[in-house]
């Protein structure tokens, strides 16, 4: 059976996964995408990448992560540098988007103001998942509701990776993104502390039924419209699985945008649940987020 050993390293991530789910969740894993990763231009100045360690003391004490703190070439101690976060951060680092240099480039042709980043990834002691089981502290972190990870965000994580450096207060200069559970927090975060972020960008982002997901929609379209600009990237074969259908709560989310009158977009592909769309498009999807 061919997909067997992805089935077995499913069920050994996710030990409480329903067998009906492992041929759902694989699929989507390994969906054909017509994306191809994003050029990188070899004679563009790299940015600096420094990797560091983080153990938080307040929010989640004891849980420990690696990050990576982006400072591009232009970066000016004279002047404030804008903003912008990555969850799970060596996704977007990897080669599925590339986006340190996809920072470098738009960031050296004006696209972007300079631009310091910082691609965290999550807790790595934790719980797991609600029902799949696992570990990690991912899902306490990324899919919960509430603003615990934004203040850990803001009083833990960011004074120590931004320490020295001269970045911008300005909501409207401050970015936040992620992928599948990472993407809902990253809204989520923006919606408890819009006088923090201002721009969010979400890929196959997880508003489904983990812990509360579901109802972002329902809040966009019942609580007070908030200063949001927000990207949204979802695919045909994205996940469908016990927690909800991704596709169908990107679409709820885009409509519930629409229906508040948000600047905000949805994407729409032929992808799975991956960053391989998100990736290719990532160059364009800064752009426009980023506009004025």
């Amino acid at each position: 059976m061919p997909d067997a050993p992805l089935h077995q390293m499913l069920r050994d991530a996710m030990p409480g996964i329903p067998e009906c789910d492992l041929p759902r969740f694989a699929a989507a894993l390994t969906a054909d995408e017509p994306y191809a990763a994003p050029p990188v231009d070899a004679a563009v100045p790299k940015g600096r990448l420094l990797t560091r360690r983080h153990r938080s003391t307040q929010v989640y004490p004891g849980v420990e992560r690696a990050y990576t703190l982006y400072v591009p070439v232009q970066y000016d101690a004279g002047a404030e540098a804008s903003l912008m976060v990555f969850q799970d951060g060596s996704r977007y680092l990897g080669p599925e988007a590339h986006a340190a240099r996809v920072l470098d480039a738009l960031i050296a042709d004006g696209a972007m103001p300079p631009t310091i980043a910082v691609f965290a990834e999550p807790g790595e002691q934790g719980p797991g998942l609600p029902l799949y089981g696992g570990s990690g502290n991912r899902s306490v972190e990324y899919d919960a509701m509430g603003d615990a990870y934004v203040r850990f965000l803001l009083e833990e994580l960011l004074p120590e990776a931004l320490a020295g450096y001269r970045v911008s207060s300005d909501p409207a200069q401050r970015a936040i993104a992620g992928i599948s559970s990472g993407g809902h927090c990253a809204f989520n975060a923006a919606w408890e502390r819009p006088d923090a972020f201002a721009k969010v960008l979400t890929h196959c982002g997880s508003f489904v039924d983990i812990r509360g997901g579901r109802a972002c929609a329902s809040r966009v379209r019942r609580e007070p419209v908030k200063p949001l600009r927000v990207f949204l990237q979802s695919g045909a074969h994205d996940l469908d699985i016990l927690y909800g259908s991704w596709l169908l709560a990107n679409r709820e989310m885009a409509a519930a945008f629409a229906y508040r009158g948000y600047d905000h977009r949805f994407v729409e592909g032929e992808g799975g649940h991956s960053l391989r769309h998100g990736g290719a498009i990532l160059a364009e999807t800064l752009r426009w987020l980023w506009r004025p």
